[in-house]
């Protein structure tokens, strides 16, 4: 089954995933020390109904305690009811991972005594877990490097716990108690803060493409516990602490630049450094100083007394559900990198733009189909495809898209969703400019035009309402219909000489750079209608022709 559902991946890759061991090399913040990092990230699956329940999960803002059923709440006598859904996208996150899926899985309850926890346990997958053994092939700027995806389990999340410092009093929500996590527990591959970041933005944009979760860190939706520890180079492997609950990639990787420092300031102050170790224990963040404090020791396993659901039998997948589920697979990152580059030719620069612009798109709820959203909805890279048809250039595409369109946005203060110009009007404002139908100048104008007064209109309806075709496509028009437009331009190129006396005499004395400056006066004066190149042919033979 391996074999078939890991799509496009090369056994070269697949070797270097799960035989290759990193070499050590050393970073000058540490000298001497080997830094060893996992990660455990649990992401929210995008489901409308919790993992166990009928309730539907709560979204951001909602009032406190308004999303809860019975079973959540851990009323007695209420039983668990397996939600298909949550399987079905684990189960597709476990084949963009390039996991060993589980033909059979088990649910176990873990237990432990927090507030938050209204059962006292939580149902996860601890002895089977419903995938194994995978690997994502992490990109950054300066390495690509595998990390070992060593299991994906099915959980649910606990309840929100609220401490109000003034009255010391914890106020607990339980909207997001029984919510459907997947918790994806790397091997301990990474080695650098930097890289810990990079592969957590890879493992989001892997959830988001294949609809598995909104992979929104601030929102809660992804969170990271990371277990880091250090030994000197050639000695045994440290002892590991976890840091939990980290809700943001900047976070993590100054908790993770706090704890390396920590653990080396612990070891080198022991009375015998050589033989001294950390003591394991479980750490959180402080925000604001951003260092890691105590939380308590670390459990092990016997300490959670894990033991299999008596309410939950065997999870039993087929091959024909899982290929089922398969059939319809979307394109992966990697796989949308690699066809930027080779059929459109776009460099990488532009490519990391437009996958990280793609990282807001909409995530559709259970079953629903991206085919009716508006095109920013839809992804940038989705909008890049539809603008590459008819054959326009994609450099030409790309360049409208990022420097002109996200240009915009941003200085509007808002981000690709919010676009709302489609795809076709683009199009067509590029096939305009292209074809000296309207200048660059009134193709930014008109682009700025349609982002500020949205419309179904087409771009050239748009263009010559608001009177911006351009005067002359040409320096010399010889065919008649165009002798009008070439009449416009001749009259302001004359009044633009007349306006600027000095700036034409430096131009007769040999100043040929003043001539953009007069060139500029007749393009003020047309409103950015005017064919610049034209314009400063014309003007450049109406200054040295003689005077009659």
């Amino acid at each position: 089954m391996l074999g078939e559902l890991r799509r496009g991946v090369s056994p070269f890759v697949l070797r270097r995933c799960f035989h290759d061991v990193r070499q050590y090399k050393e970073d000058i913040r540490w000298p001497g020390w080997q830094v060893i990092i996992g990660i455990e990230t649990h992401a929210q699956i995008k489901s409308r109904q919790k993992l166990f329940s009928n309730a539907f999960n709560a979204t951001l803002g909602e009032a406190s305690n308004t999303h809860v059923s019975p079973f959540d709440a851990a009323f007695p006598g209420t039983l668990p009811r397996l939600n298909h859904r949550c399987v079905d996208l684990a189960i597709r996150t476990s084949v963009a991972l390039q996991c060993d899926i589980q033909t059979r899985s088990s649910f176990d309850r873990k237990h432990y005594f927090y507030p938050d926890l209204p059962s006292g346990y939580q149902i996860t997958q601890y002895y089977a877990p419903i995938a194994l053994n995978g690997c994502i092939e992490v990109v950054s700027p300066d390495l690509t490097f595998p990390v070992r995806i060593k299991q994906i389990q099915l959980e649910q999340d606990t309840a929100k716990s609220t401490v109000n410092p003034r009255s010391r009093a914890s106020q607990l929500d339980l909207n997001r108690a029984g919510a459907g996590l997947m918790e994806i527990v790397t091997e301990p591959d990474i080695r650098t803060p930097e890289e810990a970041g990079t592969y957590v933005r890879t493992l989001q944009s892997i959830l988001r493409a294949v609809g598995a979760s909104d992979g929104n860190m601030e929102e809660g939706s992804l969170r990271c516990d990371v277990n880091v520890s250090i030994n000197r180079v050639g000695r045994p492997l440290g002892t590991r602490c976890e840091i939990k609950n980290l809700n943001s990639i900047r976070f993590m990787m100054a908790a993770i630049m706090h704890e390396i420092h920590r653990q080396r300031v612990v070891i080198e102050s022991a009375p015998d450094p050589e033989t001294a170790t950390v003591p394991q224990e479980t750490r959180g963040f402080d925000e604001h100083s951003f260092e890691t404090y105590r939380l308590r020791s670390k459990e092990d396993a016997p300490d959670y007394r894990y033991m299999p659901d008596p309410n939950l039998g065997t999870l039993v997948l087929s091959k024909e559900r899982i290929s089922q589920i398969c059939r319809d697979f979307p394109e992966l990152p990697s796989q949308t990198r690699g066809r930027l580059r080779e059929q459109f030719g776009l460099p990488e620069r532009d490519i990391d733009v437009l996958l990280t612009i793609d990282s807001e798109r909409k995530i559709p709820f259970d079953g629903e189909s991206l085919q009716h959203l508006d095109n920013a909805e839809a992804g940038a890279v989705a909008y890049f495809d539809k603008v590459c048809t008819k054959q326009r250039d994609p450099k030409v595409v790309v360049n409208w898209m990022i420097h002109e369109l996200i240009g915009k946005l941003s200085a509007r203060g808002e981000s690709f969703k919010d676009n709302k110009v489609t795809a076709s009007q683009l199009g067509q404002l590029i096939d305009l400019v292209e074809d000296g139908v309207i200048t660059r100048t009134s193709g930014k104008h008109l682009l700025r035009h349609l982002l500020e007064n949205p419309t179904q209109t087409t771009a050239l309806q748009v263009a010559q309402d608001l009177r911006l075709t351009a005067f002359s496509h040409s320096p010399i028009q010889n065919a008649s219909a165009d002798c009008q437009k070439q009449d416009v331009l001749l009259q302001l190129c004359a009044q633009a000489i007349v306006h600027l006396p000095a700036e034409v005499e430096s131009f007769r004395r040999g100043n040929a750079n003043v001539l953009n400056r007069i060139v500029g006066q007749v393009m003020k004066a047309s409103r950015g209608r005017a064919d610049a190149k034209a314009a400063g042919v014309i003007i450049a033979r109406m200054i040295n022709e003689p005077k009659q």
